[in-house]
């Protein structure tokens, strides 16, 4: 584990490689004046102009299968160029990576939060340029914020009242989500809320804008679920390369059934670092 998030000074996981050492977010904050946004800035600014400091502790471990616990600030992936800088020199060390970015399913339930994820995983991976992993967690709890491929006004504002929002049942089920099907009926949906209909032309265009792409799609994660967060290691080890390493024994672990895949001390591990996750991060 390497984490790289200096605001995390409470680790529930042992880290192998800790940010802290080398700078922390209360320190830059006191010393400069800075607040918890300009802070971080500055926390992964010195990070990428000490990164002899960070390629040492990596040389530390050859062969090993690193998780880089990332902060959660989303300005950092899509307009700083700090860690973008930081994961440029760690890839030119011949290290394999893949972003893996975790988005609460939650946002399925509402239609503007969703578009904004949308929005969000898909400006990461444009300035990031890494093989990519988007993930909807919670996936377990989704259906406690509203029945699937159901929909209804349970607003309980009147349709004109200027608070009336239409999100407590999701209109379709979660593979819409997850595979980022026609954006049109999403754009539908918008049109029955009060903001939305007004904004309709700005909605139309940011949802053609992300199937004109055609990159997003999500993984899902259910935490308490072992096979989720296999076939999610899954995912990973294959927009990482991992899979296709040069161990026969590494690569047989994935030609076989999930059931009889067994790396305990990986799996463990991937569970301890999701289940302490705040949700709003990224990791590499």
């Amino acid at each position: 584990m390497v984490n790289l998030d200096p605001a995390n000074d409470e680790l529930p996981y042992e880290c192998g490689i800790d940010i802290e050492d080398l700078v922390t977010l209360a320190s830059v904050m006191d010393e400069l004046k800075l607040g918890p946004n300009g802070g971080m800035m500055f926390c992964m600014e010195y990070l990428e102009k000490n990164m002899d400091w960070l390629k040492g502790k990596l040389a530390a471990y050859p062969g090993h299968y690193f998780l880089f616990d990332c902060p959660g600030q989303a300005e950092l992936y899509t307009h700083h160029n700090a860690v973008k800088g930081v994961l440029a020199q760690i890839d030119k060390l011949g290290i394999r990576l893949a972003t893996v970015h975790l988005i609460d399913s939650h946002h399925c339930t509402d239609p503007t939060k969703y578009v904004s994820a949308l929005l969000l995983s898909l400006q990461t991976m444009l300035k990031l340029e890494l093989p990519h992993v988007n993930v909807l967690s919670k996936i377990d709890l989704v259906e406690q914020y509203g029945r699937l491929g159901t929909s209804g006004f349970l607003s309980p504002y009147p349709p004109n009242s200027p608070f009336f929002f239409f999100c407590l049942d999701l209109a379709f089920d979660i593979e819409y989500y997850s595979e980022v099907m026609d954006l049109e009926y999403l754009v539908q949906m918008l049109d029955n809320d009060v903001f939305g209909k007004k904004y309709h032309g700005l909605n139309k265009a940011l949802c053609e804008l992300v199937e004109d792409f055609n990159l997003v799609g999500f993984a899902t994660l259910n935490i308490e679920d072992k096979e989720s967060i296999l076939d999610l290691l899954k995912v990973i080890d294959k927009a990482n390369g991992y899979m296709y390493g040069y161990k026969d024994e590494a690569k047989a672990q994935y030609m076989a059934p999930t059931q009889e895949k067994s790396d305990p001390s990986l799996y463990r591990l991937f569970y301890l670092f999701m289940n302490s996750f705040d949700w709003t991060s990224l990791a590499v």
